[in-house]
């Protein structure tokens, strides 16, 4: 016996212990099966897109100052900052915003602590009456997966706020899968006092004099417990105002005995905090609630699961307050996903019909078409380890591996198919294929591996988008292998039989391929013949790749 003959007696055992190959393959599956139902679902691979938003408060001040005093020191420290991609800002009456678009994958944690450091070294440089610098970090998807619109006819914005705040949105956040929902083009209930000038300086009565009466007669002031022997009393001091009325008579200044009250000098309404925001849904004024979905949840499952609980909340409405999802972004994703997933249903069935036409016979079309969905379930297995999503790219990798996986198990089939023609037993076939392939099976895997796995090393968004198809395409290239060393060939061995006879549509099939074969045979030799020739039209080709390559640049 050779010593190559020995080096491949490993594939043998898989052979002559079917039960072995069959809990191989089983395992495969059962862990591939599992992966499909733990995966995340999402449209393209995650990323992690991170936005810190720095928002400033400076009440009084005109766009302009803000501008020129808040946005441009903060910006300028900002942008020292490491792992920032770009800042983007905006000045308006009081506000300062600036959001600074972090590099692609870059700690969050991080950049956040650098921004704030850098705040904190221009902090004296902004004017005393602004407050501090409010950082807020956003992980993962800016915009919402699902948004709800509440509208009404006879209800105001601020109660629609403000049952929404306290009822609905704590429904919607405790929904597994949730990471925030948050409320657009609300506006929450505050007490609104319109100064009127003209009264004000008829009664000498300055701004600054309301702010501070307002701030001296509103306040919430803890004032502790007492205690006895056996009992203990919380004390409660009513500091502060609560209705109009009270806020209409509060004292803003005294002359003597001339008191001046606020509605005196102000128009006391309950308003809302701002109106610089506004939602309108089929022409009328609304407000919305946009789902966001945590990184690591199932897009479409979270999806579900809102749509599933909202009913309930309609239920729950107030008479004349309506409820509609007005966009959900699943919807384009279920689509692509389908017909991603039914271009690979199609390949299947195109695949198999191909190999049925090529091999002519059922036996033999059955190990390749029970390896391919085997490899390809196998790879959502991978696909888990490695913490990967089900997405429009790694389904697009396995559309793609479908005619890579197939390729090991023809292999084997025809490599056993011509040891039979030969007169050996099936048996016996498949030991010898085994053997002879082991080696080019585990080499061809390898080669495919090596030329797909630097794609998925790339940088910038193009490499965190294809890194995941990449990995997926040479997982699925890795299972195939498996199971065309172990499956395979035991299939070969229990499946194929010398007695059986082709059909007559095969046998017209075989006539015609074999009709192919001698004419390339045929143009093969001419062209062998005459290699000069062969010779010149690789280099002019080459040539013109050069040059195709060169001018396109």
């Amino acid at each position: 016996m050779s010593q190559d003959f020995q080096r491949h007696q490993w594939t043998d055992l898989f052979i002559r212990r079917p039960v072995l190959a069959i809990v191989v393959s089983l395992l495969i599956l059962l862990l591939g099966l599992k992966a499909v139902g733990s995966l995340p679902v999402n449209q393209y691979p995650q990323t992690q897109n991170a936005v810190v938003t720095i928002t400033t408060t400076y009440f009084g001040a005109d766009p302009e100052t803000i501008a020129g005093f808040i946005t441009q020191p903060l910006e300028g420290a900002i942008a020292q900052a490491q792992g920032i991609d770009y800042l983007s800002s905006i000045s308006i009456s009081g506000i300062s915003t600036i959001t600074a678009t972090l590099r692609l994958n870059y700690d969050a944690n991080q950049a956040l602590t650098q921004i704030n450091t850098q705040i904190s070294s221009v902090r004296n440089q902004l004017p005393p009456q602004a407050q501090q610098p409010i950082l807020t970090v956003q992980v993962g998807q800016t915009t919402a997966a699902m948004y709800m619109g509440f509208y009404s006819d006879d209800i105001a914005n601020n109660s629609i706020t403000d049952y929404l705040l306290r009822v609905v949105k704590p429904k919607l956040d405790s929904i597994n899968g949730v990471q925030n929902a948050e409320i657009l083009g609300g506006r929450k209930f505050a007490l609104r006092a319109w100064l009127d000038r003209d009264r004000m300086a008829g009664l000498g009565v300055a701004p600054d004099d309301v702010y501070a009466a307002m701030a001296a007669n509103n306040y919430l002031a803890p004032v502790g417990s007492t205690k006895g022997q056996m009992v203990s009393v919380d004390l409660v001091a009513n500091t502060d105002l609560h209705s109009l009325d009270e806020f209409r008579k509060l004292i803003i200044k005294r002359n003597g005995a001339d008191i001046v009250y606020l509605d005196q000098v102000a128009t006391v309404t309950l308003g809302s905090e701002d109106y610089n925001n506004n939602v309108a849904f089929n022409g009328k004024q609304s407000v919305f609630i946009g789902i966001k979905v945590a990184p690591d949840a199932n897009l479409l499952d979270v999806a579900k699961r809102v749509r599933d609980a909202f009913p309930d909340i309609q239920k729950q409405l107030p008479t004349g307050l309506n409820a509609k999802i007005v966009y959900d972004s699943t919807d384009f994703i279920n689509t692509s996903i389908q017909e991603v997933v039914q271009t690979l249903l199609e390949a299947l069935i195109i695949v198999t019909v191909v190999i049925y036409l090529f091999l002519g016979s059922y036996r033999a079309v059955a190990v390749p078409v029970l390896a391919m969905p085997l490899s390809l379930i196998g790879t959502f297995f991978m696909m888990q380890v490695l913490g990967y999503s089900i997405n429009l790219l790694t389904l697009l990798a396995l559309v793609l591996a479908i005619g890579l996986v197939v390729d090991d198990a023809i292999i084997v089939v025809e490599n056993v198919d011509r040891h039979m023609k030969e007169g050996k037993s099936p048996l016996e076939a498949s030991l010898i294929a085994a053997r002879e392939l082991g080696n080019p099976i585990l080499a061809m895997t390898i080669v495919l591996i090596a030329v797909y796995i630097p794609i998925g090393f790339q940088g910038g968004l193009t490499g965190a988008l294809f890194t995941e198809f990449a990995f997926t395409l040479a997982g699925a290239v890795a299972v195939s292998g498996v199971v065309a060393l172990t499956l395979s060939p035991m299939m070969c061995s229990r499946l194929f039989s010398q007695e059986e006879e082709m059909s007559s549509f095969v046998q017209k099939i075989d006539r015609v391929f074999e009709g192919v074969r001698h004419s390339y045979q045929n143009t093969l030799r001419d062209l062998l013949s005459t290699w000069q020739v062969i010779i010149v039209m690789g280099i002019l080709l080459l040539i013109g790749v050069v040059y195709l390559y060169a001018t396109a640049r």
